[in-house]
């Protein structure tokens, strides 16, 4: 697995490992058998979940970017839970942002019952709009950057329905999905775990999050969809191009 950050077509951000697997990892493996690059970015590493620990999420996390087949997957240290809206942790983003340079960006949901989903889909936002600005200089693996703005910003859907502004068909991709978020093991049901139990352990997660894919794919008329909002107008060659 590659950490290194290089330039990709699509970069996908979750505040904590899983986050990106569980709710957009449909739309990475199709994007990727269309021939575009992705890369991973991890802002914690979920040190303070329920179950497992932060080494163990990150041997997941590599695992599932492997099966995915990224580009990379690079974790930042922001702190679970506490993250906060400042300069320096801004100025470790963006960084991340210009050395990969995306035209696309696939972040938080804007809001969720874990508030550091919505935290962090603000802080990434606004460090993808800061990315853009030229007189905040950077450097990152001791070469100074040039700036970077992404064409556009989509956030994924996560744990609470929120009305999606496009759905993406990942019918031909949902086993996949579901063997990359296995990966994850640490944080589903397990009938020999010791753990607490949490609001994902339980034996019938996995099936939520298929049913939520059925429900997203039902809206456009195919089996199964992932969710995204966007905070501008989507655009479309033509109309044929819309499902």
């Amino acid at each position: 697995m590659v950490t290194a950050v290089t330039k990709v077509d699509i970069l996908a951000i979750g505040v904590h490992p899983d986050d990106v697997e569980l709710s957009c990892s449909g739309t990475i493996l199709k994007h990727i058998q269309l021939g575009y690059t992705v890369g991973l970015l991890d802002l914690t590493l979920g040190e303070l979940g329920t179950r497992g620990t932060k080494e163990i999420r990150t041997a997941e996390a590599i695992s599932a970017a492997t099966k995915m087949g990224v580009q990379f997957r690079y974790q930042l240290d922001l702190g679970d839970a506490f993250m906060q809206w400042n300069e320096d942790t801004l100025r470790q983003i963006i960084p991340i942002i210009r050395a990969a340079r995306p035209r696309i960006v696939l972040l938080n949901a804007i809001h969720d019952r874990h508030p550091d989903h919505g935290k962090s889909s603000k802080i990434a936002a606004d460090a993808c709009f800061f990315s853009g600005l030229r007189m905040i200089k950077t450097t990152f693996q001791n070469e100074d950057q040039e700036a970077h703005r992404p064409e556009v910003v989509y956030h994924y859907i996560q744990d609470q329905y929120i009305k999606p502004d496009v759905i993406v068909d990942i019918s031909d991709f949902i086993n996949q999905k579901m063997e990359v978020i296995k990966c994850f093991k640490s944080q589903f049901y397990n009938p020999e775990s010791t753990e607490p139990e949490s609001a994902i352990s339980g034996v019938d997660f996995l099936e939520v999050v298929l049913s939520k894919a059925r429900l997203e794919g039902r809206a456009i008329g195919v089996s199964f969809g992932e969710g995204f909002t966007v905070d501008r107008p989507i655009g479309a060659e033509h109309l044929f191009l819309v499902k």
